[in-house]
């Protein structure tokens, strides 16, 4: 089973228009939840689901005055850093995809930093 606990950027499409996410995920066994922040004006949503295997489903519910609830379904890849789909509320539906965030970007920089080598000068 794969393991999504963590902070993923994504985007959703809608009539070919992309808006972009971010999800944070907590999961616990087979169950997810979570929150996802859209940039558009709807904002911010809550999330409960579920991982089976490399299956992923879950349904986002708005905290705004929003009554919809969106269903995503998606595959998640054999590294566990990407996940895609499909979404789909009332009559509209479209595609999604999100890639795992690396929370330590502190510790990334500092191994860019140690790979580098030094530059010779000489004449």
């Amino acid at each position: 089973m794969a393991n999504l606990s963590g902070s993923w950027l994504g985007t959703y499409w809608q009539d070919e228009n992309p808006t972009r996410f971010e999800l944070t995920l907590v999961q616990g066994g087979n169950t997810l939840s979570g929150r996802i922040l859209d940039n558009n004006d709807l904002g911010e949503a809550s999330l409960v689901g579920d991982i089976v295997g490399r299956n992923v489903s879950f349904t986002k519910t708005y905290l705004t005055n929003s009554k919809h609830t969106v269903s995503y379904t998606g595959t998640v890849s054999e590294d566990e850093n990407y996940m895609s789909g499909s979404w789909e509320i009332d009559f509209l539906s479209g595609r999604w995809e999100a890639n795992r965030q690396d929370d330590n970007l502190t510790l990334n920089l500092e191994i860019i930093q140690q790979k580098k080598q030094p530059v010779s000068l000489s004449t």
